[in-house]
């Protein structure tokens, strides 16, 4: 079974990004996955695993935002009895039973400054040490983390480690916000519908062109996720109808109706000329552009073009835009 068929979409920087993490599936490289919340990080990370050499191996998730402070160094590493007020027993951690397997580190920007040096150790030596002991125990497992924050920002903010973060972007694999992949959405809403007529047992609807439109001008906030529980709702709501504009969300009709933010109004206000232009030319211009008005500040340059910061540093070397 090819799990990444489950991963819908066909734009050109998303497919780039797929046929990236099928080469590096094969191997045991550790991954960095990037991407705003709901962009479906868990399951690229999931497909990636079942193409690995460890796919009859454990998988085990870690989300190391939902767990206290005081936690997270026990679930990952383990403990001894009596290395603090309840250690009732021995523990083993997280990375001891998923040996010879992956682990797939949630929200890696959330782990505790405190933490990541051990895992950093581990990253580097194979080495861990469970609390109150004083023996390490070595273990094989391969590492998937993901992040929904800029790591670079944290870095500097000092809530981050540098050297873990090198260790961790062997191989950086960004997903795209959906608000930048805009020609999936279409594919999307006929693999959600699709599927939720059959999990409900209902009548399958369909979106008007109409409706199609007002989807792919909305910001997604929410990202596929958002995408998905629009659909499951109006699957059950309109089942077997054709779904129109006025039959979305106030957010979507407000759009339709014009009433706009103030970076969609910007948006709006450029017209094509008619004889037309060099989009490299243009995108090159604004991002320079960006750059002046920010003194040079890539992360501040990349929240004013809509991307994130990786993406505008990949896209200054492609133009060859000075970086000082």
């Amino acid at each position: 079974m090819n799990h990444f068929n489950a991963i819908i979409g066909q734009s050109p920087g998303f497919g780039s990004l797929l046929r990236s993490a099928k080469i590096v599936a094969a191997t045991d490289v550790t991954i960095l996955i990037k991407g705003e919340t709901g962009t479906g990080k868990e399951i690229l990370a999931t497909a990636i695993q079942k193409h690995s050499t460890r796919a009859d191996k454990a998988f085990i998730t870690l989300n190391c935002a939902a767990l206290p402070e005081s936690l997270v160094e026990s679930e990952l590493f383990g403990h001894k009895r009596g290395a603090f007020t309840g250690a009732a027993c021995n523990k083993q951690g997280i990375l001891q039973s998923v040996n010879g397997g992956t682990l797939f580190l949630d929200e890696i920007n959330s782990l505790p400054i405190g933490i990541q040096s051990k895992l950093l150790r581990f990253l580097e030596t194979g080495e861990c040490l469970a609390v109150g002991d004083t023996k390490p125990y070595f273990v094989n497992v391969r590492i998937i983390a993901a992040t929904n924050t800029d790591l670079h920002e944290q870095i500097a903010a000092g809530s981050f480690r540098q050297d873990l973060f090198y260790r961790l972007h062997v191989v950086p694999l960004e997903i795209p916000p959906l608000k930048q992949r805009t020609e999936d959405i279409e594919l999307l809403v006929k693999h959600f519908m699709h599927r939720f007529s059959n999990d409900y047992n209902v009548l399958p609807s369909t979106f008007s062109r109409a409706a199609l439109r007002v989807l792919r001008a909305y910001a997604w906030p929410g990202n596929i996720r958002e995408l998905r529980n629009l659909c499951e709702r109006l699957s059950i709501l309109a089942a077997g109808k054709t779904i129109e504009p006025e039959n979305l969300p106030i957010e979507f009709t407000k759009l339709a109706n014009g009433t706009l933010s103030s970076s969609s109004s910007a948006a709006s206000n450029f017209t094509l000329p008619e004889v037309g232009v060099k989009l490299d030319t243009l995108e090159a211009d604004m991002i320079h552009q960006a750059l002046i008005r920010t003194n040079g500040n890539r992360s501040q340059s990349a929240r004013l073009l809509g991307l994130t910061r990786d993406t505008l540093l990949y896209r200054i070397q492609k133009h060859g835009l000075a970086t000082h």
